[in-house]
């Protein structure tokens, strides 16, 4: 370690920063919200097309009407049990959460895919508020 030349600052001018610095790392870390880029979610979604759609069943169920929909309930899909009975209903909040870690929501669901940026999560669901109404 060197030494510095000069004083330290004082405890109470170091507080401003210590709060900003606090704020700052709440927010990266929270939870997505409405403030996502409906066209980078629509980027963002080509990865999730190897197993959802918009209008059909696929690997994945449809989203058409995800967002206020209650998990497991997409007519023709074949959901784990688990998730059909999780009672579940697809909120920002909750679709949050799912696409940060689905098997942490749900661990026996057939979704393994996650997405860890707080950013991507919040793109791609202001996409399917949008597109997938």
């Amino acid at each position: 370690m060197s030494a510095r030349s000069g004083s330290a600052p004082s405890r109470s001018s170091a507080r401003p920063v210590l709060a900003a610095i606090a704020i700052a790392i709440a927010g990266a870390s929270g939870p997505a919200h409405a403030s996502g880029d409906v066209a980078r979610g629509q980027t963002l979604y080509k990865g999730c097309a190897d197993c959802h759609s918009i209008n059909e069943n696929a690997v994945g169920p449809m989203h058409k009407g995800l967002v206020g929909r209650k998990a497991g309930s997409v007519p023709g899909y074949d959901y784990s049990p688990d998730l059909k009975a999780s009672g579940i209903v697809w909120t920002e909040e909750n679709l949050d959460k799912w696409l940060a870690g689905p098997q942490a929501m749900v661990p026996e669901t057939k979704m393994f895919f996650d997405v860890p940026d707080a950013q991507d999560r919040a793109d791609i669901i202001a996409y399917l508020k949008e597109k997938a109404r």
